[in-house]
């Protein structure tokens, strides 16, 4: 259970990329069109301020792959710090709403799973 935790946390940071790579102009993807507001459109912060929301996606998308390995690889300190990435994961879909509406979706699964994990013992929450 452990390593497929840690895979499915790297595939949600990939993911994140998308954010990053549209709001930068790398690419661009029908599911998440280049724009400058957030907020279901009803903030409009420009390009500069697009292009900072994206170094916020590629960070997040990071910490997840960072996060995703510390579970995989039994490290302590991973299980408070994903708990607060996956919120701060949530508002950064809030603000992408609704183009991010299924990273939403990924967040609230991760927070459930990590209450009935910490309840049933399916993850080792620490090194042994």
């Amino acid at each position: 259970m452990q390593i497929i935790f840690g895979i499915f946390l790297i595939a949600h940071g990939i993911a994140h990329l998308v954010g990053f790579v549209t709001y930068w102009r790398i690419a661009s993807f029908e599911e998440m069109p280049y724009k400058t507001t957030l907020l279901s459109d009803r903030v409009d912060v420009g390009d500069a301020g697009i292009r900072i929301v994206g170094i916020f996606w590629l960070l997040t998308g990071l910490a997840f792959a960072v996060l995703g390995i510390g579970v995989i690889t039994l490290q302590p300190w991973w299980y408070p710090l994903i708990i607060y990435l996956s919120i701060f994961s949530l508002l950064m879909c809030i603000l992408g709403w609704p183009d991010a509406r299924f990273g939403a979706l990924i967040n609230l699964i991760i927070l459930a799973f990590l209450v009935l994990a910490n309840n049933f013992g399916w993850l080792q929450l620490t090194s042994v």
